[in-house]
């Protein structure tokens, strides 16, 4: 098995036994991404001097006897909504196309801390405003499952990268699905952490009640190495929690004997994918065979999640957008006075979907419709948040469905965009609730592609998450899911 094929826990191990360095590994993937990166696309800026530079300076404290984080080494991909400081953040905008932030993300400081090489920035939907990432304003990214399909959004670069064996972890970001949906496509397990968990100080804010930095990994153990690097109490981020990081590593074969299971059959109507369905129910009867006890379990106003998530999320965009004005940063088209500026400014700035969700917030935080939209929505989103708390209450964990299908072809929803919307139905109520979900592999379906099934837990107890979804890996089979783009597992 070559370097790039491995996950980050199987090259954790290397490293520390000095079987290989950090540059040979580094060096594996960027290899590659040469290869596979031109029909892929995954990235807008790759760093390949940085990563190897710092692949280097993590190899010379071994060299030094120096004790060593266990991901130290192990490149990493990172949204492009994420600041790196001194390399651009784009955002997928042509607004911040040359945009250079002064400092890291502190997802980013923890990482390059604890010494994993900077692979690159990935592809997303413009400012995370999408399911399929290709609302970019640069390119479409393709499925390395099949380049002809999408890899999902908003970070469909990050899951493309890890599928395709140019990273073996990734960062993202989840405001309403955008790393469980790509997960879900690109057969990666994808962990949208307990809004607070992972500060979100540098993530540029789509909608602040509801953003969450997330991670794309190939296996529920490189997933929890990560998490518990990111995961904290941050000065940066007063919404950030002080609530204690576990070990999420050391509780994986913990098993899931005793577990409450909530099963939510009315997160799968009908109209969904058979395949689907059946692989979610597949995953109901491993966890019953291994002890759990599961029901079916009904959560009455998440019927609504779909409708509350984009009033809320529109009108906190387009306030959170507003400071894109072509007078602090980014781009500026000029104009004879600040009025034509500003207006010409983000007219070519923007793409569609920006546009089409800024006037959408817009709309509902004027006057007239304050209170029949955007108040209603939050008091709807109170009784989703209830439902959750009393179903979490009794249960330990809930098991649904991550996406109504397998990944979609590309330009199949793109000017469709309320078939797009609706690409998301199960993955919203999480946020809205603010409470951890994770997508993890539920097999392929006919056509050969992943499949996904989603976990969600009270806040803060992403570790049953982790025991769970880890049980359901080793059920499937030996190691991860492999795309078209990598080999099979020797």
């Amino acid at each position: 098995m070559k370097l790039f094929e491995m996950t980050a826990l199987e090259l954790s191990r290397l490293l520390q036994k000095k079987e290989v360095s950090a540059v040979e590994v580094t060096q594996s993937f960027m290899e590659h991404a040469e290869a596979v990166e031109p029909q892929v696309r995954a990235y807008i800026t790759r760093t390949s001097e940085t990563a190897l530079a710092e692949a280097e300076a993590v190899d010379e404290k071994r060299r030094r006897g120096e004790t060593m984080p266990l991901l130290a080494g192990v490149p990493l991909a990172v949204k492009d909504n994420i600041c790196t400081g001194g390399v651009r953040t784009t955002c997928g905008s042509r607004f911040l196309e040359e945009y250079l932030p002064p400092e890291d993300a502190t997802v980013v400081k923890k990482a390059r801390a604890a010494g994993l090489p900077l692979m690159g920035k990935t592809n997303l939907d413009e400012f995370a405003m999408g399911s399929s990432t290709e609302n970019s304003a640069f390119f479409p990214t393709h499925n390395p499952w099949d380049l002809q399909r999408v890899p999902g959004g908003s970070s469909g670069g990050s899951a493309a990268a890890v599928a395709a064996g140019m990273a073996p972890l990734a960062l993202g970001t989840d405001t309403g699905g955008s790393v469980r949906q790509p997960a879900a496509f690109c057969g990666l397990v994808g962990l949208r952490p307990t809004y607070g968990r992972v500060s979100r100080a540098g993530v540029m804010a789509l909608a602040s009640s509801l953003d969450q930095a997330g991670l794309l990994a190939l296996t529920t153990a490189d997933a929890a190495l990560l998490l518990g690097l990111i995961a904290g109490e941050d000065r940066d981020d007063p919404t950030s929690s002080s609530e204690p990081v576990a070990d999420y590593l050391s509780t994986l074969q913990e098993g899931v004997k005793g577990l409450r299971v909530g099963l939510l059959t009315e997160n799968m109507p009908e109209h969904f994918d058979r395949e689907i369905i059946a692989a979610v129910h597949r995953a109901a009867a491993v966890l019953a065979e291994n002890g759990a006890v599961v029901e079916e379990l009904s959560l009455p106003h998440t019927g609504s999640s779909l409708e509350v998530y984009h009033l809320l999320c529109a009108a906190e965009a387009s306030s959170n957008l507003g400071r894109f004005d072509g007078l602090r940063y980014g781009r500026s088209a000029g104009g004879e006075n600040v009025a034509e500026m500003y207006s010409r400014t983000r007219g070519e700035g923007f793409g569609p979907e920006v546009k089409r969700r800024i006037l959408l917030g817009t709309c509902i935080l004027r006057e007239s419709r304050y209170e029949s939209y955007y108040l209603q929505a939050l008091r709807v989103r109170t009784l989703i948040r209830r439902d959750y708390e009393a179903a979490l209450n009794r249960f330990d964990l809930l098991l649904g469905a991550v996406t109504p299908t397998t990944a979609f072809k590309l330009g199949e929803k793109k000017d469709d965009p309320v078939a797009m919307y609706h690409a998301d139905i199960c993955l919203l109520p999480g946020p809205l609730a603010g409470i951890p979900a994770l997508s993890v592999p539920g097999g392929l379906g006919s056509g050969g592609l992943p499949i996904g099934v989603q976990l969600t837990a009270a806040p803060f107890r992403e570790e049953i998450l982790f025991r769970a979804a880890h049980l359901l890996e080793q059920e499937r089979g030996p190691g991860p899911l492999r795309s078209q783009l990598l080999p099979p597992a020797s």
